[in-house]
Order: C-alpha cells, then structure tokens, then sequence
C-alpha cells in the first residue's frame, strides 16, 4: 500500500486553523476509547458531527487524521516533558518526570492515544512513539548526565525505565491511587536505580547524587 503523508497543513484562515485543531482533540477522544479499525470515516463524522468530506480535506484519510492526532498529542507531552534547562541536573529529572505525569493526568486520552493506540502494527505509528521514546531519554541523560550522546549501555538502560514508565502511568490514570507528587517520587527513585546499575556497568555515565530537598 502506497505511503501517504501524515499531515496536511491547508491554506485557510485563522477558522480553518481552528477547525483543525478541534478534529484532532475530537480524534484523541476518539481513538483513545475505540480501536482503530473499529472506527469507520462515517462514524468519526458522526460522532465529530462534522462532513465526512471536511475530514478528508484536512488530513486525506483515516490515517492521516489518525497519524496526525498521534504527532499532535506527541508534541505536547514532548514539550511537557522537557524544560527547565536552568536546573540543576537532578532537578531537572525530577522536572522532566513531573512534566510527563502532569500530561498524562490532564490529558488521559492523549496519552493513552501516544501510548496504546489502536491502529496495530504500522511502521510510521511505531516510529512516531520510538521518537517519543527516545526524546524522552534524550531529555533524562541531559539532566541526569548533562549531555545527549551517552552510551549503548546507559541509552539501554534508560530506555528500559521509560517503557515502564509508560505502562506504570496508564495504569496510573486508569487506577489513581497514588497521588501525582507520590508517583513522581516513585518513578525518581526507580530511575535512580537505573542510574546506579548502568554506572556498575559502565563507569563512564556515573549516576548524579541524590536531591537533597527540604521539607
């Protein structure tokens, strides 16, 4: 099957613009309660109450919409995630881990949509949610090692801790028993485990000390 581009990005107005962004936060909803193949065009106009011909004008086909809503809701828990260049390296962990459960919290759909969609095996859906993977680790070996180009070993080992972040957080939004502050200690804390055993193996990427904070 012939490979589309994910994203139109049509000439319009300031309206059009909008309308965009309201297909997508209608699809996030969407794909995050239903299978992908369970939802046909007809029933995604429906359900967004809007022409099934407006849908394919903005992104082409089921999808590209699909596609679109996964780069969208992407950008956003990327964006969540980083920051806080100015803090010192442990606490821009603890920034970077707070920031990723906030996303999750506030936007459940999203999340579970990034993380467990429904489209099944599709090379650009599995590319789209590597990436996210490996912005994520990217964004922890900066804090916890003040750079990006870190070792197979330490890529690994952090990589291992981000995959079990994300099926700890959905079970997390589905189960809230914790409170956001407690699972961020706990996930810090794990990855302060991970950090210690990729140090044992490799002395070249030492764990950072652990925060020191009051109260």
């Amino acid at each position: 099957m012939p490979q589309q581009r994910a994203v139109v990005q049509p000439r319009g107005t300031e309206r059009s613009v909008a309308r965009r962004a309201e297909l997508i936060a209608i699809g996030r909803k969407l794909f995050a309660d239903t299978s992908y193949d369970a939802l046909s065009m007809d029933d995604i106009a429906r359900q967004a109450q809007v022409a099934k011909g407006l849908i394919y004008y903005y992104f082409r086909s089921k999808r590209g919409y699909y596609l679109a809503i996964i780069q969208d809701s992407v950008a956003d828990l990327v964006t969540s995630a980083a920051g806080g260049l100015h803090l010192p390296a442990v606490d821009r962990v603890h920034r970077t881990i707070d920031g990723y459960l906030r996303y999750a919290e506030h936007h459940q759909a999203a999340y579970r949509t990034i993380v467990s969609g429904g489209v099944g095996f599709d090379t650009e859906v599995q590319a789209i949610r590597d990436g996210v993977r490996e912005a994520i680790v990217t964004t922890i070996a900066e804090g916890a090692y003040g750079r990006a180009d870190i070792s197979p070993v330490a890529r690994m080992g952090l990589l291992s801790w981000v995959c079990g972040v994300e099926g700890a957080t959905l079970d997390w939004i589905g189960h809230p028993r914790l409170p956001r502050e407690t699972m961020c200690a706990l996930l810090v804390k794990t990855l302060g485990g991970a950090l210690r055993a990729i140090e044992e193996l490799d002395p070249a990427h030492p764990a950072p000390p652990p925060a020191r904070r009051d109260g």
